[in-house]
């Protein structure tokens, strides 16, 4: 964006990656906004302009991430109005898509000209499809053949699709209802643990970790054990299980690829976190 007038004759504008920039009177950029004018109404307006964008553009992320994670389909004319929006766009671009019958990724989004998709044979084309899907990587047939590929084409995607850590789902004894993976992971504190599932973005119930997956027309929750005793006292991790949004518990036959896939996901991320007992070198 262009300068802004400020006080004693410096200059003030907001630069890349949210950053405010000064300059003084000759025209020469400081390293800082000098401490003399960060109180400047037009440097406190761009530091809450900054703030209000990376807000906004955490918003889009987690809103396409949502779309992706429920594979819902999403109405081609909302993408096509949201994409004149550099946040919305820089979300959605790159990632894989299914219109028409076509996978590819998603490059372009025009009113006139449609979706501008390059498919996996290199080609690229456009397309006006009612609505678009975008779908989870657990769900998708070639996902091998669409990294490499990916990889070629240098697509570089901002919501986690081609690269996101998926777990297939294994067969399981009938009945059984709880996977004991990643139990044992022992925590200092349990203050430890919370606060590594808040940094990861998991909610905390009832002693459990928690993510909430939409598949197969219903809600399924992934629950990670925890623990539900002092905050500063040790714990130890879990089984993982699924229920239903009543709470009901859902025999592993049940749960769907999805909510499988970012269950095991969201336990293996707060189990990288535990305690290492170092060996004792003899």
């Amino acid at each position: 964006m262009g300068w802004l007038d400020a006080a004693s004759g410096y200059q003030v504008r907001l630069g890349e990656r949210g950053r405010v920039q000064a300059r003084n009177n000759k025209g020469k950029e400081l390293s800082s906004v000098p401490a003399s004018i960060k109180d400047d109404p037009q440097v406190v307006q761009l530091r809450q302009l900054s703030e209000w964008l990376a807000r906004h553009e955490a918003e889009c992320l987690s809103a396409v991430d949502g779309w992706m994670v429920r594979s819902l389909p999403v109405p081609t004319s909302l993408v096509v109005e949201v994409w004149a929006d550099e946040a919305w766009a820089g979300a959605l671009r790159d990632l894989v898509v299914v219109a028409d019958g076509e996978v590819g990724f998603l490059r372009d989004a025009d009113a006139e000209r449609g979706l501008g998709v390059v498919t996996v044979d290199g080609d690229t084309v456009r397309l006006r499809p009612e609505v678009v899907s975008i779908p989870h990587p657990v769900l998708l047939e070639e996902l091998a053949e669409l990294r490499e590929f990916g990889a070629e084409l240098g697509v570089e995607q901002k919501v986690q699709q081609l690269f996101r850590q998926t777990f297939d789902r294994r067969p399981h004894p009938a009945g059984k209802s709880s996977v004991d993976e990643f139990s044992g992971g022992r925590f200092e504190q349990l203050n430890h643990a919370l606060g590594r599932c808040r940094t990861l973005g998991y909610p905390v119930r009832g002693g459990d970790a928690v993510y909430s997956a939409f598949e197969a027309g219903r809600v399924v929750e992934a629950r990670f054990w925890l623990g539900s005793d002092y905050p500063e006292g040790e714990t130890w991790t879990g089984e993982l299980r699924w229920t239903a949004e009543d709470g009901t518990a859902l025999p592993l036959s049940d749960v769907g690829p999805v909510a499988w896939s970012e269950g095991m996901r969201m336990a293996s991320a707060i189990h990288a976190g535990r305690v290492v007992e170092e060996a004792v070198a003899r």
